[in-house]
């Protein structure tokens, strides 16, 4: 694997790859309207002779596939191309500075799809047909909102292992974080704003829920594990009145280890007597979404792979769990054994000034072409 290993290293293109970086981080791609950018990643692969396949995820949205080596693939490296909205359209795109490259998605998760793209490339180049390891290349769409693009390729493929370049700031994440979302109402009774005792104030009830909630020591911030983050507030908005409906969002990260289902009920209990504390309170809560986090053992394939690799890229390895939520939930409920790992990191994700090191995503390219070099026909444990 040595000399395999050397050549496709010496086949990738750093300018190649910084310059498709800065192409894709030019492409407007939020969640829903990512064809723009598919467009210009089928052409940039088929120009370099990959057969592309489309799959379909509902009109003008599809993710890309492409396959190489013989058998099934044993190892897909899955990339998302949709970003969240852009804070400011006039500014979205690439600045580069110092080895600095930022701009929306440069972390989350253009920078990884990059790296993998041109891992991609330096494979086909490098080496013989039979040298080719069973993999495939997955760029899919939705993973900001839904999931729709990994839900579609699972609807009908699988592969033992996939590789995610969410931003970990080149973390080899075999654990990873479940997720629960709350959504939060409380009703009140409209009146007009001078008038505030004739009416019921949704707000002010929604702000002593929340206060009742967030006072909880399991959701305090230093010494808890479970991640607790108010994601939204709104209230009606009908001119001068009192607010007659408050409406609220929270994201709740917990640990691999914690389930979704229990937290909802604990949620439940905390604010069970909530009415004894909140005059008048008319409060209504829905989990729209959970997920359950997952930990993989680390006497893997991937992780001997890395164990082997890193000293050579002179990078530490570090393994971990992924705190934030990402199609790996999706992957892992379905039998798919996920390995979460790219440059960026989450500090600057979703961020104004959102930013990756162009020296990690080189060095995740590399990364990227070893875990597929390391990828036989044979089954793993």
């Amino acid at each position: 694997m040595t000399g395999l290993m050397e050549r496709v290293w010496s086949a990738i293109d750093p300018e190649r790859m910084k310059r498709l970086l800065l192409d894709m981080l030019d492409i407007y791609s939020p969640s829903g309207k990512e064809e723009d950018i598919q467009l210009y990643l089928e052409e940039y692969l088929t120009r370099a002779g990959c057969a592309v396949e489309r799959q379909g995820v509902e009109e003008e949205r599809y993710n890309l596939r492409v396959t190489m080596g013989t058998g099934a693939p044993q190892l897909y490296l899955v990339g998302h191309v949709d970003t969240v909205p852009a804070w400011d359209l006039e500014t979205f795109g690439p600045k580069e500075e110092n080895g600095i490259i930022r701009g929306l998605g440069s972390a989350d998760m253009k920078g990884g799809c990059a790296a993998m793209v041109e891992a991609w490339l330096a494979l086909g180049e490098a080496l013989n047909t039979e040298e080719l390891p069973p993999v495939g290349l997955l760029l899919v769409v939705g993973e900001e909102e839904n999931g729709d693009g990994s839900a579609t390729f699972l609807a009908g493929d699988s592969a033992p292992w996939v590789v995610i370049g969410e931003p970990t700031g080149l973390a080899a994440c075999f654990a990873h974080y479940g997720y629960l979302e709350a959504g939060f109402v409380t009703h009140g009774r409209r009146s007009h704003s001078s008038l505030p005792e004739l009416g019921h104030n949704a707000v002010e009830s929604m702000l002593r829920v929340l206060l009742l909630l967030g006072n909880d020591p399991q959701f305090e911030r230093q010494g808890s594990e479970i991640v607790y983050s108010i994601r939204e507030m709104r209230s009606s908005r009908a001119g001068f009145v009192v607010p007659d409906r408050c409406e609220t969002w929270i994201d709740l990260h917990l640990p691999p280890d914690k389930d979704p289902v229990a937290l909802q009920e604990e949620i439940r209990r905390i604010v069970a007597g909530a009415d004894l504390l909140i005059p008048g309170l008319n409060l209504t809560i829905d989990f729209d979404f959970a997920s359950r986090g997952y930990s993989i053992p680390t006497d893997n394939r991937l992780a001997h792979v890395l164990r082997d690799i890193c000293p050579q890229l002179g990078v530490p390895l570090r393994l971990d769990a992924f705190r934030s939520h990402s199609d790996g939930n999706l992957f892992h409920a379905a039998g798919v054994k996920p390995l979460v790992l790219g440059p960026g990191s989450l500090e600057t994700a979703h961020t104004p000034d959102e930013q990756v090191l162009f020296a990690d995503v080189a060095t995740a390219a590399r990364m990227y072409a070893a875990l597929c070099l390391g990828m036989t026909t044979e089954s793993d444990s």
